[in-house]
């Protein structure tokens, strides 16, 4: 679950209570997923998208992400990215998430939202 939220403000839904003043150690992670190729990586010194289909890199500066009241900071972290587009990188704790490329499994999805274009796929922590 995820909520886009104004500044300042708190928002209940369901059982879980996004806040904005809830604090977490910085972390870095790497997001992605396949058809279309995209990645956004989340370090402390900078938050990047790519697209391979769109042949595009946006820069963004971190922000501490959103997470949800009564949870570890692991289980959801709520990114508000912005430039001239609104952008929201949401990163759940899960407990296997496929590429759909590999055998391999991730421990975290992922859902990159831009304007009205929304990308899924998974992640994983960084070294920062």
């Amino acid at each position: 679950m995820a909520v886009y939220l104004p500044a300042n403000s708190t928002n209940i839904k369901g059982n879980q209570v996004i806040s904005r003043n809830h604090t977490t150690e910085d972390k870095a992670f790497r997001a992605f997923g396949t058809e279309p190729f995209w990645s956004v990586d989340v370090r402390p010194s900078g938050v990047i998208y790519s697209s391979l289909a769109r042949e595009e890199k946006q820069n963004f500066p971190y922000v501490k992400p959103l997470t949800a009241d009564g949870r570890t900071p692991d289980t959801v972290q709520v990114y508000r990215l912005g430039n001239e587009k609104t952008s929201m990188l949401i990163i759940r704790e899960f407990d296997s998430c496929s590429d759909g490329m590999s055998d391999k499994l991730h421990p975290y999805s992922a859902l990159f939202v831009q304007g009205d274009m929304v990308l899924e796929g998974c992640a994983r922590k960084l070294d920062k």
